[in-house]
């Protein structure tokens, strides 16, 4: 199911509604931080961003969080 107003996962997007993913989380001005990375799911997916980047609204699968990232962001499980 799409979120509202939003378009259902294009072929630009790698990944699908429901996929599992890991989150890297962002440590001060961008550094990777010291965390380990968190599971996800991703819950839709947004409009493009203008520089091309697909984005995606992800829930955390332990913590009741959501959050907004671009493809490189997250990675496939595995």
């Amino acid at each position: 199911m799409a979120t509202p107003g939003f378009p259902i996962c294009t072929m630009a997007h790698n990944y699908a509604i429901n996929d599992d993913v890991h989150h890297q989380l962002q440590g001060p001005q961008g550094r990777a931080g010291v965390k380990q990375r968190s599971v996800y799911t991703v819950v839709s997916c947004l409009p493009i961003e203008a520089d091309g980047r697909p984005r995606y609204r992800i829930k955390s699968k332990t913590e009741n969080v959501e959050r907004v990232v671009t493809e490189e962001q997250i990675s496939r499980l595995g």
